[in-house]
């Protein structure tokens, strides 16, 4: 007889050489197990060292740079402080440059402290005296356009604020970057005087950072592109540890960046203690693994029964529905989740060849669509599927589904059926009904109120054009019938009947430009002077001039400046605006003081600003807040859209509106209320065209 367990060179291995086979190479295995467990716990061990070490001198870096920070941002409090009691001194006193002599030596960040008064001229200074002047390259004048802003808003803002940071040039090519502080005096809402010191921020950093910290970092200002303002700090930083931080002053927001001076860590130096206990964890872990290797397969049988377990509980717990299905169709496993969702019990199910969950209707379809499937099983086996499909409950109610499918196969990876994943989106889809039923009536809503808005608009805008109209109209029919004999009647008829055509030419511009200016879109817009806008709305100004008694005063350069504008829209703008400040005058002022100012100057090359002044009582502040809300108005017989509508013109232009209520102490005396606005000039317009 021959050995079964030799060796046939034809069949390969027999069952008893090929144990014997593994069994030889069972140790290398093993230990080759153990020496790249080896390798991994000491890459491991090195990377933790390494990682914890960069993390610490982060920490470090981040720590010294919030530090700095805070100090800088207490620094800035101090010298502000310091400032404070030099506000209330007037200049001409002596008192006032001993003290700011005396700030300066106490605060060596402080280069420079002014006096100025209301007009934001120097009126005294003085320099640090441990510093060269600083404005002996250029002078002052030259240089004060950032502290111009900063006391411009600390102005409006009543409140100190810096400036931003400009450089200072000094002689032997050198230069420092400061800021400026702008303190206005302010006594009964009216300025008086401003105390505006230049802080130098390479000095200011300097203060800021301790020497320890200087040891060892590099502190610097950057600005947001990563140039450097100033820097302090005994050595260069490496430029691998790097924190930064946000110094918040009033007015200013400084960006501190700190680097330290170490580069990336070495190694750890207790590396053979930690290498030994890496090699001593590994060894106890591959003797652990050869004494339960020969456990392993006495607990095998209990783990498989522990894992079938754990799968049954596992899809017992599921709500989405679990289906297998052999190749001919017939269920052969469902879970609680699916009986749920389709009413029927298990035994209902299994081995049914037509599942009693198909709609009766769907049956030819569903059994065409698991043909189609199973011919082309073979093409992509382990693509899984997806598609919605309609099932039906017990009670005959039909319902949408969602089924993702998989190919089920077995030990040997042939396939053997499909198992399907099935979900209940019939709550998805009322869901889904319901939102798209609410999107159509919010789509309903929103039209009625655009209408809503675009009908006020044509209310308000279209008043003043049609009763030009009837006014023109009124004044044509006495001509005709009081003055028929007078020859200058037919002039004076064909002049109102000319108006009106002009008026009613206009009324159709108006419902464009509401019409646009309700769709939200670009103005059609030209190139026009100022006099012209003038031109055109004089006459209907007039009117209501004449029937308050107020007279008209036009303040136009010459020639007359161009702007570029949608011409409709700036003509309702200036109507609005005349007629209110008519309005306002008619009550309380005398008739010889009725004076409407409108004032035309060129406020910079790129801007024209319009001016419509008024001699009435004056804005309330009550109603000075609410002055530009929609809606908002005093008079009964108003619906409070004019100055709404015309800050929205004059943004769209690019320009802004403001107003001023002038008193008996104002600065320009008398009483009255000013508006303001500015819109484009033609350069303006030409260099975007460009």
């Amino acid at each position: 007889m021959m050995d079964n367990n030799k060796l046939d060179p034809a069949k390969g291995f027999t069952p008893a050489a090929s144990q014997l086979h593994w069994r030889r190479w069972r140790r290398p295995l093993l230990w080759g197990a153990l020496v790249s467990l080896l390798l991994v716990a000491q890459s491991l061990l090195v990377g933790l060292t390494l990682s914890y070490e960069a993390a610490r001198a982060q920490e470090q870096v981040e720590q010294a740079v919030t530090e700095v920070a805070a100090r800088a941002k207490q620094l800035g409090g101090r010298e502000l402080q310091g400032l404070q009691s030099l506000l209330w001194e007037s200049a001409q006193a002596p008192r006032w440059h001993a003290d700011a002599s005396e700030l300066l030596r106490r605060a060596r960040s402080l280069l420079r402290i002014e006096y100025r008064d209301a007009s934001r001229h120097v009126v005294a200074a003085e320099d640090s005296p441990y510093a060269p002047p600083l404005f002996s390259q250029i002078s002052r004048e030259q240089m004060q356009l950032e502290t111009e802003l900063a006391c411009v808003a600390a102005l409006r803002q009543g409140a100190q604020l810096y400036s931003r940071s400009y450089f200072v040039p000094l002689a032997g090519g050198e230069g420092l970057e400061v800021v400026d502080l702008c303190m206005p005096r302010l006594r009964a809402g009216e300025v008086e005087s401003f105390i505006v010191a230049t802080i130098g921020l390479r000095q200011l950093l300097e203060d800021a950072v301790p020497a320890e910290l200087a040891r060892g970092h590099e502190l610097s200002f950057v600005e947001g592109d990563g140039t450097r303002l100033a820097r302090t700090g005994l050595t260069r930083g490496a430029g691998f540890y790097v924190a930064e931080r946000l110094v918040d002053l009033p007015g200013l927001t400084l960006q501190l960046r700190g680097n330290s001076a170490a580069g990336q860590p070495q190694l750890i130096p207790n590396l053979a203690t930690a290498l030994v206990m890496g090699l001593s964890l590994a060894l106890f872990a591959v003797v652990l693994l050869l004494a339960r290797d020969v456990r392993r397969r006495a607990h095998a049988e209990a783990a498989l029964a522990e894992a079938l377990a754990f799968r049954q509980a596992m899809e017992n717990s599921l709500i989405t529905g679990l289906r297998a299905r052999d190749m001919d169709g017939n269920i052969t496993y469902v879970n609680p989740a699916f009986c749920t969702i389709v009413g029927f019990t298990p035994d209902e199910l299994l081995a049914q060849p037509i599942p009693p969950y198909w709609p009766p209707e769907f049956v030819a379809e569903y059994q065409r669509r698991h043909a189609e499937r199973r011919q082309r099983r073979d093409l992509a086996p382990e693509q899984r599927q997806g598609f919605e499909t309609v099932f039906m409950r017990r009670n005959g109610e039909r319902f949408p589904v969602l089924i993702f499918e998989a190919p089920l196969k077995n030990a040997q990876g042939e396939q053997t059926g499909w198992m399907s994943a099935v979900l209940d989106v019939s709550a998805q889809r009322r869901v889904e009904e319901l939102s798209r039923q609410q999107q159509d009536r919010l789509q309903a809503t929103a039209r009625l109120a655009t209408v809503g808005e675009m009908a006020s608009l044509l209310s308000h805008e279209l008043n003043q054009p049609l009763s030009a109209i009837a006014s023109y109209a009124t004044a044509s029919l006495n001509l005709v019938t009081r003055e028929a004999n007078d020859p200058q009647t037919p002039a004076m008829v064909r002049q109102a009947l000319t108006r009106i055509a002009e008026q009613a030419e206009r009324a159709g511009r108006v419902i464009k430009s509401v019409h646009d200016f309700v769709r939200r879109r670009d103005q059609a817009r030209e190139v026009i002077g100022i006099d012209q806008l003038f031109d055109a709305v004089l006459p209907l100004v007039r009117l209501q001039a004449r029937k308050s008694g107020a007279r008209i005063d036009v303040e136009l350069p010459q020639p007359a400046p161009r702007v570029r504008c949608d011409r409709t829209m700036v003509e309702q703008v200036l109507l609005n605006l005349s007629r209110n400040a008519i309005q306002a005058m008619e009550p309380a002022t005398p008739l010889a003081e009725r004076v409407l100012t409108l004032r035309v100057t060129q406020a910079s090359p790129r801007w024209v600003s319009i001016a419509v002044i008024d001699r009435g009582p004056g804005i309330a502040p009550g109603v000075a807040k609410q002055l530009f809300t929609p809606f908002f108005t005093t008079r009964s017989e108003g619906m409070g859209l004019g100055l709404s509508l015309c800050r929205t013109v004059i943004e769209q232009h690019g320009g802004a509106m403001d107003f001023e209520s002038r008193s008996e102490a104002g600065p320009q005396g008398g009483t009255g209320t000013e508006f303001r606005f500015t819109l484009p000039s033609d350069s303006m317009a030409a260099e975007e065209s460009r």
